[in-house]
């Protein structure tokens, strides 16, 4: 486990925060979210969400028992932060089985395509 001094932990989850921030508000809000439309997030997008909360995980767990008010501060827009996240994860979730259906859809046609080029050749 990780030992902080004095004044680390809340630099280091203000920093969190920063870019859990940076990486929720570069995803599209919910409010673009429609049938028609599911803007799908980049691995990059999911990949440095993950990376953030796996971080702070880390440093959760060490927090000091008895903290300051800037802290509590940071702890606060943490719990922000996750529940904005926690707010988009249905719909991400249907913009990722939207796209699964779509390169399902999109393999299937290049599969059909190849049986038939094969096919042609042969009566070549």
């Amino acid at each position: 486990m990780r030992v902080f001094v004095p004044g680390q932990f809340t630099q280091e989850l203000r920093e969190t925060n920063r870019r859990l921030k940076f990486w929720l508000d570069s995803l599209p809000a919910s409010s673009e979210f429609t049938d028609a439309v599911l803007p799908v997030p980049t691995p990059q997008q999911m990949s440095g969400l993950l990376s953030e909360l796996l971080r702070a995980g880390e440093w959760l767990r060490a927090r000091p028992e008895h903290p300051d008010a800037e802290l509590e501060h940071e702890l606060s827009e943490y719990r922000t932060q996750v529940e904005r996240l926690r707010s988009l994860l249905p719909f991400i979730h249907r913009a990722l089985l939207s796209e699964r259906a779509r390169l399902e859809q999109e393999r299937e046609r290049v599969s059909a395509a190849a049986e038939w080029a094969c096919g042609s050749r042969q009566t070549l």
